[in-house]
């Protein structure tokens, strides 16, 4: 396993309409996620967004395993 995304992503109903986000900023999970999805690397983010760190950006793919791991059934 990787980090613990729990100590990067909090989700507050105050912030973003309760979204999840990266702790102490207004970027949420799935922004960082969809870049993820494009095909951009991790450097690539971080340059956009220079005050994000490769541990956030993990910590965002770890939330996502997380979720993925909730049985759901797909008709």
């Amino acid at each position: 396993m990787g980090i613990d995304w729990r100590e990067y992503i909090v989700s507050t109903p105050d912030v973003l309409k309760g979204k999840p986000r990266i702790k102490g900023t207004r970027i949420p999970v799935s922004l960082v996620l969809g870049y993820l999805a494009a095909g951009k690397k991790v450097e690539d983010i971080i340059k956009e967004f220079p005050d994000l760190t490769k541990e956030q950006i993990t910590a965002c793919l770890e939330y996502a395993r997380d979720l993925a791991e909730f049985e759901v059934t797909i008709s």
